[in-house]
């Protein structure tokens, strides 16, 4: 399973960006999410959604500022990012889960793309 995330670039702080990632047919009964990774840090979760887009997951300091959506129909699962911080600068990487929903657990994906690149000035 090949997953294909785009949409990165260099935004000011209080931008907005949208990525998006092309996951494949085999992802659409998987719950899929984005994570991020910063320069010297761990990858870390930052938003999922179960199989269906019923159910969403954040991390605390992307609340009410980022939305995770998919379109089963283009087997795509999009991040919406409203008022970028410099604190968000990181790879962002879209995963596909082993199970129905998103559990935050980095060990609970099985297939990931290749990272875009987001950097939010100051």
């Amino acid at each position: 399973v090949q997953l294909q995330a785009s949409g990165g670039g260099l935004v000011q702080t209080g931008d907005s960006l949208r990525l998006s990632c092309a996951a494949g047919r085999t992802s659409s009964n998987n719950g899929m999410a984005w994570f991020r990774q910063a320069p010297g840090k761990e990858r870390e979760f930052v938003a999922g959604i179960s199989w269906n887009g019923a159910s969403t997951t954040y991390r605390d300091s992307v609340k009410g500022r980022f939305t995770i959506s998919r379109d089963r129909a283009k087997n795509t699962v999009y991040l919406q990012m409203t008022s970028l911080k410099p604190e968000d600068t990181a790879v962002y990487y879209c995963a596909t889960s082993l199970r129905a929903y998103s559990p935050t657990s980095i060990s609970q994906y099985r297939y990931w793309g290749q990272g875009t690149l987001v950097t939010v000035s100051s």
